[in-house]
């Protein structure tokens, strides 16, 4: 397979009342094009801050890391929000949602898909007869659902997936995880869990425990 991203001795440090703490810690990793990775591990782990430096959303503080060739030093602020619009989707952990929109608006307001291509993934997640609620009208686990819709509309190229079944129970979980496994097309999903059971479908675990990998 096609390296993807990669990451070689990426290291994301901050300072806690002086004293160094090391969120991520010389992590080297391949994520291979029409792979679905997963990272497992516990609350606190580095699960996140190791998602959002191979998204770039992060810097490191030290160490590379590259999509497609292009390290994400090399790009400006401008063009790594380009990147992210055009290539990538993302679910975080949180249903970050515009309150003053519907649900349906919420989705079509990343501008990549159509209107009906946001009806049809709504529809999809069970969401069909809430298009036009607005978010403090949803529980908790139907606004991630929304989330999970305008993560797909368009068809990005890269999924990346924090915790995006954390608030739904176990039915509804696996059907967000089949569905994003379905849409990761020829690109990558990469998804941070700490329940191992919603990634049966990945091609490849990868665990992570005080900000160092264990490959």
């Amino acid at each position: 397979m096609k390296p993807l991203i990669e990451s070689t001795n990426a290291t994301l440090e901050y300072m806690d009342h002086g004293r160094p703490v090391f969120a991520l810690h010389s992590a080297t990793l391949t994520i291979n094009q029409g792979e679905f990775l997963g990272i497992l591990g516990p609350s606190g782990s580095g699960k996140s801050s190791l998602l959002y430096v191979l998204s770039g959303l992060k810097q490191t503080t030290s160490g590379l890391v590259t999509y497609g060739g292009q390290p994400y030093s090399k790009l400006n602020d401008a063009q790594r929000s380009h990147l992210r619009l055009k290539d990538f989707g993302f679910v975080f952990q949180q249903p970050y949602l515009l309150g003053y929109l519907t649900a349906l608006e919420n989705v079509a307001v990343a501008e990549r898909g159509s209107l009906d291509e946001a009806i049809e993934l709504l529809g999809k997640l069970g969401l069909s007869a809430k298009l036009h609620r607005l978010p403090h009208e949803l529980s908790g686990g139907e606004r991630q659902r929304v989330c999970v819709a305008r993560a797909l509309i368009g068809s990005p190229f890269v999924l990346f997936a924090d915790e995006p079944t954390a608030s739904l129970d176990h039915k509804n979980g696996l059907a967000v995880v089949n569905l994003l496994n379905q849409h990761r097309s020829s690109g990558a999903l990469v998804m941070v869990t700490h329940d191992p059971s919603m990634l049966h479908e990945a091609d490849r675990i990868i665990q992570i425990e005080d900000g160092k990998l264990a490959l």
